[in-house]
C-alpha cells in the first residue's frame, strides 16, 4: 500500500513540475563572448622604450657629425590602444650650403597607435599610428655665403638663433613581447613639416631635432628594446 502511494505521489509532482515549467518565462542565456570583451580592463600596463636605431642611422649618414637619442612611453589600452609618449634630443654639426652649422635641441611627439590585428596574443601585434611632433633648438649659421650677380659674395653669419617647428607623422610598426616583460619592435614613419616659414634677419636650420634634415617630407625608423611595468 505505501509503494502505492508513493508512485501515485511521484507521478503527481512529475505532472505537477512538467505543467509548471511550461508556464515559467524563457531565460536568454549570457553571451559569453561579449561577457569576455566587457571584462577586458582598460588600463593593461605602461611600456617604456629605448630606441638604438636613430643614433646608429644618423651617426652614420653623417659620418659621427649628427645624433638622436630618443626613448618611448606607451600605454596599452582595452588590448587596441596604445597612446604613446614620445621624447628625446639631437645635436648637429655639419657643413650646409657652404656654410656651417651647429645646432642641439630637444623634441617630443604626441599620438595614438591602434592594433591592426584582433585575433592572436593581444600583446603582439602590428601597429599603425599617427604623431604630431615638435622641437625647440638653439642653432647658428656661420659663412653662409650670398649669391650676388655683381657684387663680390660676403660671408654672413646668423648667431643665437632659436626656432620651434612642428610636424606630423603616420607610422607602420609591431610590438613584440619576449620574456618577463622584456620587449622589442619597430616604426617606420613618414614625415610631413609644417612651418616653412623664416623671421626677418634669422636663417632656417638646416637640422631639425626629432624630424631629420630640414626637408618637407622627411622619413624615419626606430627599434625600441623595453619594458613593461
Amino acid at each position: 500500500m505505501n509503494r502505492r502511494w508513493l508512485l501515485i505521489l511521484l507521478l503527481l509532482s512529475t505532472i505537477v513540475f512538467a505543467h509548471a515549467r511550461e508556464k515559467m518565462p524563457d531565460v536568454q542565456m549570457p553571451d559569453l563572448k561579449k561577457i569576455k570583451r566587457d571584462s577586458v580592463p582598460i588600463y593593461q600596463g605602461v611600456n617604456v622604450k629605448l630606441d638604438i636605431a636613430m643614433p646608429i642611422i644618423e651617426a652614420v649618414r653623417s659620418l659621427g657629425k649628427i645624433q638622436n637619442y630618443e626613448m618611448a612611453l606607451n600605454v596599452r589600452m582595452a588590448n587596441r590602444f596604445y597612446p604613446t609618449w614620445e621624447m628625446g634630443y639631437a645635436w648637429a654639426e655639419c657643413g650646409a650650403d657652404g656654410g656651417q652649422y651647429k645646432g642641439a635641441g630637444g623634441f617630443g611627439r604626441l599620438g595614438l597607435d591602434l592594433a591592426v590585428i584582433k585575433k592572436g596574443r593581444a600583446e603582439n601585434n602590428l601597429l599603425v599610428g599617427v604623431r604630431v611632433g615638435g622641437a625647440y633648438q638653439g642653432y647658428q649659421m656661420t659663412d653662409v655665403k650670398q649669391n650676388l650677380d655683381y657684387w663680390p659674395s660676403i660671408p654672413l653669419n646668423f648667431y643665437n638663433q632659436n626656432r620651434f617647428d612642428c610636424w606630423g607623422e603616420i607610422v607602420v610598426g609591431c610590438q613584440v613581447y619576449l620574456w618577463k616583460g622584456f620587449l622589442m619592435g619597430w616604426f617606420g614613419r613618414v614625415k610631413l613639416l609644417f612651418t616653412t616659414g623664416v623671421e626677418a634677419n634669422a636663417v632656417l636650420p638646416y637640422y631639425v631635432p626629432g624630424l631629420g634634415f630640414r626637408e618637407d617630407f622627411n622619413w624615419g625608423f626606430n627599434y625600441y628594446i623595453g619594458y613593461r611595468f
